[in-house]
Order: C-alpha cells, then structure tokens, then sequence
C-alpha cells in the first residue's frame, strides 16, 4: 500500500525522538547483543547519568545492579526470539534506590527482510499512569498488600481472599501480569528491601532478615545469594 511506502521512507531517528518529550516514559533501543542504541533523556535521568555517549554500546550490567541486568537481559533474548511483552507489571529499583512498580512494554525490530535485527521499549511509573493501574486491581490490591505487610508472614490465602479470587486465579493472574507466582514474588520483594537495609544501615545481617520477613536466617542466606549472586555480607566489603 502506498502508505506504507510512504512510512518506509520516514527517518526512523526523528519518529523516536518524540519520546524526549515524554519525560516519565523511559525508552530505549538495544541492539541484538543487549547493547544501548539509543536510550531517551527520562532513561538517562533514571540513572543519574547526563549524555546519552556515556552508554551507548554497553549493556545493561554496566549501568544496573547485576541482578537486574540479569533479568533485563535474559528478557532481551526472549523479544529478540519473536516474543512480545505488553503492559507488564515489574518491580524495579526508584530514583535514590527505592523499589517501584512500572509497566513495561517490549518489541522486535525488525529489517526490510523481516529478520529481527534488535529490540525496543519504553517502561512507566505505575505512579504516573492511574488508569491503566486501575485496570489491574485483580494484582494491584494483593501488591499493595505485599508492600504494606511483607515484613510479616503472608499467606496467599489472605492475597486470594482480599482479592476476591480463588487461590489458582491469584496464581493465575500473577503468571500472566509478573511472569512469576505470588509466593516468588514476596521472596523477591523482600530481598530487594533486605538489598537496600544492606546498603543503607549497619544493622546485624539476622536483624535484616528478620526485619524483612524472614524467620530463617540461614533460609534468608540461600535466596539472597541465589537473586544477587552472592552473600549478604559480601555486599558491605565493598
């Protein structure tokens, strides 16, 4: 058709510097090895960074905590295999290190040819976009929840029941909106607050645990190392 001729023949640069007018969209582009092609000024604010030079070419482990990289990364190879993320809602790390919700939303590049040649994304504050959240009370309510009290004992039973959902439809929902199961989800949430009691006090490592919702302190050791890839205490002999 002629109109898509006609688009063929756009500068793809102008259409995706419409995104630096966005200011609480983040945006990127990435090539197949993960790497920033280019990335919008609200991406750069995020990470406290001022010219887009500084990382262009890299990847996201020079710039995020290796166990973010590690999931952005791995969901990188996941578009660049033709699948498609839309709308999800993730756990991420704040301006200033705090955790946040966003929604994200990912996609292929494709050639003249139709070879996947990179990928493309923008993810939002969930903060910033209230109808969509609205959308999504089926999860937000339990997340909420799980925010409030995840430094005490949580039964999924509870989750279920205020969501006015059977326990296999809160699973349900989970998979569908956070690509893992509530229970996975907890465990994550509150290890990324363990992470930050970590950085940011010098209270005992058992008191950490327990702070965060775990009565186990040598249970606490096992998952921390398994989500960052090493002990708690290594990260204060930095």
């Amino acid at each position: 058709m002629d109109y898509l001729r006609q688009l063929k023949n756009f500068n793809s640069e102008q259409l995706i510097t419409i995104f630096e007018f966005i200011p609480d969209i983040l945006f990127w582009v990435k090539d197949t090895q993960s790497q920033i092609l280019y990335a919008n000024q609200a991406f750069l604010d995020n990470l406290g960074i001022h010219q887009l030079e500084k990382i262009l070419g890299q990847s996201d482990y020079a710039f995020s905590p290796q166990h973010i990289a590690k999931q952005f990364i791995r969901d990188d190879q996941r578009i660049l295999a033709g699948e498609l993320v839309t709308n999800r809602i993730e756990m991420n790390v704040l301006d200033g290190e705090d955790i946040g919700w966003f929604t994200t939303t990912k996609r292929p590049i494709k050639d003249d040819q139709g070879q996947i040649i990179g990928s493309y994304g923008y993810t939002r504050s969930l903060g910033k976009t209230p109808p969509l959240f609205k959308s999504l009370d089926a999860i937000h309510i339990p997340l909420e929840y799980i925010k409030q009290h995840y430094q005490q004992p949580i039964a999924i039973e509870t989750l279920a029941q205020i969501t006015c959902l059977s326990i296999s439809a809160l699973e349900r929902r989970f998979k569908k909106h956070l690509g893992k199961t509530p229970k996975q989800f907890i465990n994550e949430f509150r290890l990324e607050k363990a992470r930050k009691l970590l950085l940011e006090t010098q209270l005992p490592i058992a008191e950490v645990a327990y702070n965060t919702g775990f009565t186990d302190h040598s249970y606490f050791c096992r998952q921390y190392k398994s989500m960052f890839a090493e002990q708690p205490s290594e990260i204060r002999q930095r």
